[in-house]
């Protein structure tokens, strides 16, 4: 064989093992369920309407360029879910709703708190000064609702002279609730008539990105959503991992914000799994260059993303 036609075969050979490693490389969409199988799951987050909501207010505070109810009402379980409702200064009737989800081990005053983990109070204000109302719960046995596993906290403390103690709800048996809940606190707003119910959003982080995805695919009452660094596969948490509930979400507007050093995901399958399974004229990621935490960073992308579909 001439050194010329080695030289050919040679640059072959090289092409096709660069072709073949950037294919074997490509990430593949995490596995979801068929739409039988999600359609199956609905009834999961289905609610009695007949038990009463019994909301009302109990308390108001002031706070710069808004006003604050601490509200209560009758969850799904019949257990009193607390909640803030915030309403900008000089706002007019029917105000746009956002409805605040937080993470795993938070609670609804991770809004209200400078600097934390969720920057949290940084993406509440943003929404406030752009005139939307501001909805947050407390998820299923966190915050004030940790009565529910007698205090122990989502993440309970280890005694080291006690006996082991575990968390009584599974991550999808609070997530269930969770989403319930939040369609009963949509009947409340309702009932209370000062919401434009035609302008309802969401934005949640971690566990609260999980609930929105989930809720944007059960809740038609629910218009768009801002996802924070979602985790979208676990076998731990089935009947909840969210990549099964993309056949819910048809057209919404949904943006997930997330960080190409997070450990409960990666960029090549999150991004496979929205181009296979997501509409992309109504789907957007956004990825930063961080990991579980986010920082202020993504405040900015989620207002403009609230402000173009709400």
């Amino acid at each position: 064989m001439s050194l010329g036609m080695r030289r050919i075969l040679s640059w072959c050979c090289l092409l096709l093992v660069v072709h073949c490693g950037s294919f074997c490389e490509e990430a593949l969409p995490y596995p979801r369920v068929s739409r039988e199988a999600f359609e199956a799951r609905l009834p999961f987050f289905s609610y009695d309407k007949d038990i009463p909501l019994d909301g009302r207010i109990v308390l108001e505070k002031k706070e710069a360029r808004a006003v604050r109810w601490k509200l209560v009402f009758r969850g799904a379980q019949g257990f009193l879910v607390p909640g803030y409702l915030e309403i900008p200064e000089g706002a007019r009737k029917p105000y746009p709703l956002v409805v605040l989800l937080h993470g795993w081990s938070g609670g609804k005053e991770n809004w209200w708190e400078e600097g934390n983990y969720i920057s949290g109070s940084e993406m509440r204000t943003a929404l406030i000064e752009s005139g939307y109302a501001v909805l947050a719960l407390d998820a299923c046995a966190h915050g004030e609702r940790a009565h529910e596993i007698d205090y122990l906290h989502v993440n309970p403390y280890e005694d080291p002279a006690a006996p082991p103690r575990r968390n009584y709800f599974s991550i999808a048996e609070i997530v269930i609730q969770t989403v319930k809940d939040h369609r009963r606190a949509l009947d409340y707003m309702e009932e209370r008539g000062d919401m434009d119910m035609s302008r309802v959003g969401l934005v949640g982080y971690s566990m609260g990105g999980v609930n929105t995805m989930l809720l944007l695919a059960i809740e038609s009452r629910f218009k768009m959503g801002v996802a924070c660094v979602p985790p979208w596969f676990n076998d731990a948490w089935r009947p909840v991992e969210p990549v099964d509930y993309t056949w819910g979400l048809g057209d919404k507007p949904l943006l997930m914000l997330m960080g190409r050093r997070d450990g409960f995901y990666t960029e090549g399958q999150i991004e496979a799994s929205r181009r296979a399974y997501l509409n992309p004229d109504t789907t957007r990621t956004v990825w930063y260059d961080r990991d579980h935490k986010l920082a202020p960073d993504y405040v900015p992308d989620a207002l403009a993303w609230v402000k173009k579909h709400l």
